[in-house]
């Protein structure tokens, strides 16, 4: 029988995934994967400066699960309220795109922003590879029934990339007990994952740590 072993450690708002199977030095070191979601608010910053000076502190890939820039996603909102906090990690962050960055434009500053980090321009999913992790960014906002282009893409994306260990982030959390609650939106590319024998799902939406 193949044995998978994928070490996971959190600590505060980061994810640091240790030493794994490993076909290479980078792996043998482990990587870091650190990150959150519902991120800056013009109105109220100091958590947005207070979890980037954070970042500031820990190497790593950034990741986000989505809502960057509170309230409508819009250009200002970036350069005023994102850029100033984590926009100085934009280099090295992979986003997910929320709700509120669907607000202005069908996410047009969103995609401007990030640029190729965020994958396609237009599609909000898209994947890569870290260490000996596969990691999957998707669109909780697009249809992701069966049949969908999303659902077809993740199908192939599965199956092109065979990893060990498999992390998936999106935006509205499948399972939450906060106030906005289980959504069933990413119901089956929740079972898809599974069947997959994915390892970590992170989502965001309900404001709560």
């Amino acid at each position: 029988m193949h044995q998978r072993i994928c070490g996971v450690v959190f600590a505060l708002l980061s994810l640091a995934i240790g030493p794994m199977q490993s076909p290479s030095a980078q792996d043998d070191q482990g990587v870091v994967f650190v990150g959150a979601g519902d991120i800056a608010n013009c109105e109220m910053l100091g958590g947005a400066r207070a979890t980037a000076a954070l970042l500031d502190t820990i190497e790593g890939t950034v990741f986000t699960t989505g809502d960057h820039a509170y309230q409508t996603g819009s250009a200002k909102e970036f350069q005023n309220c994102y850029e100033p906090t984590w926009g100085r990690h934009k280099k090295r962050t992979r986003p997910t795109i929320g709700n509120h960055d669907l607000v202005t434009d069908k996410g047009r500053p969103y995609f401007e922003y990030f640029g190729e980090n965020a994958g396609p321009a237009g599609l909000g999913y898209y994947s890569y590879d870290l260490g000996a992790w596969h990691i999957i960014s998707l669109n909780s906002a697009a249809p992701a029934r069966k049949n969908t282009p999303q659902m077809k893409w993740l199908l192939a994306d599965l199956s092109a990339h065979p990893a060990d260990c498999v992390l998936a982030y999106w935006h509205i959390a499948r399972f939450s007990s906060g106030g906005h609650g289980s959504d069933p939106l990413m119901a089956d590319v929740w079972h898809v994952l599974y069947e997959a024998g994915a390892d970590v799902v992170l989502s965001s939406h309900d404001h709560d740590y």
